[in-house]
């Protein structure tokens, strides 16, 4: 991961260098070390370091801010800026690495770099001196930490030829996890036993600095590799050093270092391909040929084209190094002195030597150096302001991921669950008693309350006060004074809704009930009768009342059991409690069904201490049915006495004629309604005044029953739910017995899956803290 040296910028919220100046030592007691003399650059072959000075200082502070928000293991959550060395195995990337840093990286069969090693550059006043650390961002499971972990491996070293054997020593440390760390520094360097993993995320830390070092920074990945070979290797890491080389590259502030080998045709290496799908367009891949002196004869020219940026162009370009071969290895050059030879060979090898100036600058390490920090530098000034606001916004949303999470185990188990117990029973309490929402439990009973008036209503008698032989008035007239006491009934509706019953038949079956009464008496038990067959049909809207109510009790108050309890424990609390409520419910619904049979039975024989709302029915509804009888047997004599215009029809004259009459016989005050009263008495009244009985005492049963039957339902089962269910819970849960304290623990013991999640979102709380705390320490 090469991190730059800050670039100066128009955004107003980067830092400036002065800034960083006077707050760059932190609580980690870091220093970037001292600015760059005016001498530092790389005019001087020997020298590594930027060859502008007024740039480094400003550079320095700014690699070092990205490399402290590195060491808090942020780059898990936010995109860091960082430079990613890959290349294919045998692409000279090692080489490459080494004439960066200064330093011997370790050499052996097979695949050499196993784990990602990190090399931070800085330049120094002081001796050149390395500090090795081991840089955990993941645990033995490969599971991120929340605050990555630097632990320092073995003592500062102040000798180039020990940092190999230490890097060896600290990769084979982070490959055995499981091993003591001081068992790889101090025992012997390589035992025989066969490492634990392949590959690692964790990664080997070198800060590295010096008077002639430059100030980068960066992460060599291991080589891409194509196949497995050796006793250290197997099929599947070729998928996991794939797998670890993507997760950096796929980063968009990832600079990708591509190392290609000119021994190899372009098109055999692997790597390319690879990065050309995380960065089509080449925007910020840097490529660089290695092993230019091994291009066979006549191809020079073919490569030579990449340098011109003619083929797999890149907004940064090709670059071309030369690293010691391994006959100038034997005589063991000097850093200066391999540097000298690169030098020596683009101006004495051709067609190296004959490129354009234009191009010959991106040929030497010391040019690639200079790219590379500039390409870094500009990206790291572009990015913190966005990284400042990609923390907070991280931070925020991490805390509302924690806190939608169920709360963690009390350590008081017993008190929690008691705590959660009585919340529940007084949420519960409030719901019966009623709450004034469109959505509270009272409001959703009520559709089912009204649909079973309505039912009971409809079970009315429809009498009809004429004769089953048909008649041109069988058309009842509105019950005009039922409007106002059921405006909300349709007439209609309850006419359609039963079959009538005809006069002659309620006069048969009173004459086939007759048994020692009187001549013109009849029994009661022909009332007694229709009241019985009104009421049988009174069963089916009632025990459905009942199951309506209960199924959305049920529903509802598993709801409200979901609500309290779901999120504790691993669920055995909310089943339990569930199970509870449901058993107590049902218990309920025995109650309310016993009562509503009590209800229906006590129904069946006809009653009432209503004596004047029956009589007054009664007395209208007896009118009611002779209006009716009389319209149908004399209809045209009622409303010729009805006219009272001052024609001189025939029925005129004879109406006039009458109550002439009656006035000489001395009866006087007679007007035309009165002479309706003359006509014949009608052999059907007894039948009449049995329609009247009926229909009154169903008015006054089906408003009492409407009101019990809705009562006895929320007396037994909504008050009921709630009546005792604290005993009752109690009992289901057995947290009240000698066992309870344990049975409480095992019913908040908490999901391994939620466990999990909250340790994780609190570890990327830690890390995006800890960054933002370094970001707001510099001024940020």
């Amino acid at each position: 991961m090469i991190q730059p040296s800050e670039e100066e910028s128009s955004d107003s919220r980067t830092p400036s260098p002065d800034l960083l100046a006077h707050s760059f030592h932190d609580s980690d007691g870091d220093s970037n070390g001292p600015p760059a003399s005016p001498n530092h650059g790389s005019a001087k072959v020997g020298a590594v370091g930027l060859s502008n000075p007024h740039l480094s200082s400003g550079r320095r502070k700014m690699l070092d801010l990205v490399n402290k928000l590195h060491n808090t293991g942020v780059q898990v959550d936010i995109d860091l800026p960082q430079i990613a060395v890959i290349g294919s195995q045998s692409a000279g990337k090692s080489s490459l690495i080494e004439s960066i840093s200064g330093i011997t990286l370790p050499r052996a069969a097979g695949t050499c770099t196993r784990v990602p090693t990190e090399c931070r550059l800085m330049r120094a006043d002081g001796p050149w001196q390395c500090v090795v650390s081991l840089q955990f961002i993941t645990d033995s499971n490969n599971a991120p930490l929340g605050q990555a972990r630097n632990e320092l491996f073995g003592p500062t070293i102040r000798d180039k030829s020990e940092v190999e054997v230490r890097i060896r020593r600290a990769q084979r440390a982070l490959l055995n996890p499981n091993k003591p760390v001081k068992s790889f520094l101090n025992g012997d360097e390589d035992d025989g036993d066969t490492d634990a993993l392949s590959f690692s995320k964790n990664y080997v830390s070198l800060q590295i600095s010096g008077p002639d070092v430059a100030d980068l920074s960066f992460v060599d990945l291991p080589g891409l590799i194509a196949s497995v070979g050796g006793t250290r290797g197997n099929n599947n890491d070729i998928g996991l050093v794939k797998g670890l080389v993507t997760s950096y590259i796929a980063k968009p502030s990832c600079i990708i270092l591509l190392t290609v080998t000119c021994e190899t045709d372009f098109e055999n290496q692997g790597a390319y391909s690879i990065v050309k799908e995380y960065d089509p367009d080449g925007k910020r891949t840097i490529g660089v040929l290695t092993k230019p002196d091994r291009i066979p004869i006549g191809e020079e020219q073919s490569w030579l084209a990449y340098i011109r940026n003619e083929k797999q162009p890149l907004d940064n370009n090709w670059f071309c190094v030369k690293q010691p071969s391994s006959n100038d290895l034997k005589k063991r050059p000097t850093w200066e002195q391999a540097r000298q030879m690169e030098a020596d060979f683009f101006a004495g090898t051709a067609p190296w030597n004959e490129l354009d100036a234009l191009y010959s600058k991106y040929l030497r390490t010391s040019n690639l150096l200079e790219r590379l920090s500039d390409v870094l530098s500009a990206l790291i000034s572009k990015r913190l302001p966005q990284i400042q606001d990609e923390l907070e916004k991280a931070i925020y949303s991490t805390e509302m991921a924690i806190a939608a999470l169920p709360k963690p185990p009390s350590d008081d188990p017993r008190g929690e669950i008691t705590q959660l117990i009585h919340v529940f029973t007084n949420k519960l309490a409030q719901e019966v008693k009623g709450t004034p929402i469109r959505t509270g439990l009272l409001q959703r009973i009520a559709p089912a309350q009204n649909e079973f008036r309505r039912s009971i209503r409809l079970t009315a008698p429809n009498f009809m006060p004429f004769a089953m032989n048909g008649s041109p008035y069988q058309e009842l007239e509105p019950v005009e004074f039922l409007v106002n006491e059921e405006e909300s009934f349709d007439a209609s509706e309850f006419t359609r809704a039963s079959e009538p019953v005809y006069l002659d038949e309620v006069m048969e079956r009173a004459n086939e009930a007759r048994t020692r009464e009187l001549p013109g008496s009849f029994p009661f038990v022909v009332q007694a009768g229709y009241v019985e067959e009104i009421v049988a049909q009174w069963r089916v809207p009632a025990m459905k009342l009942l199951h309506v109510v209960f199924s959305v009790v049920s529903d509802y108050v598993k709801e409200i059991v979901s609500s309290h309890f779901e999120n504790i424990g691993q669920g055995l609390l909310l089943q339990k409690v569930r199970c509870t409520i449901q058993a107590h419910l049902k218990q309920c619904l025995e109650r309310a069904e016993s009562k509503l049979e009590w209800l229906l039975s006590i129904e069946t024989w006809p009653f009432s201490m209503n004596t004047h709302y029956f009589l007054d029915y009664r007395s209208k509804f007896l009118a009611y049915y002779r209006g009716c009888r009389q319209q149908s047997q004399h209809g045209s004599v009622l409303e010729s006495l009805a006219k009272t215009d001052e024609s001189f029809s025939s029925q005129n004259v004879a109406l006039s004629e009458v109550l002439s009459g009656l006035a000489k016989l001395g009866i006087h005050n007679i007007d035309a309604n009165d002479l309706s009263k003359l006509l014949p008495s009608d052999v059907m009244e007894p039948a009449l005044m049995i329609m009247a009985d009926v229909r009154a005492y169903f008015q006054v049963a089906y408003k009492r029953f409407t009101d019990n039957v809705p009562l006895a339902i929320d007396f037994e089962l909504l008050q009921g739910i709630h009546r005792d269910v604290l005993r009752h819970i109690h009992v289901g849960l057995g947290i009240n017995g000698p066992q309870g304290r344990r049975v409480c623990q095992e019913l908040v013991q908490e999901s391994s899956r939620i466990a999990d999640k909250r340790t994780d979102l609190q570890k990327k709380l830690e890390r995006l803290e800890a960054a933002n705390d370094k970001l707001l320490r510099l001024g940020m």
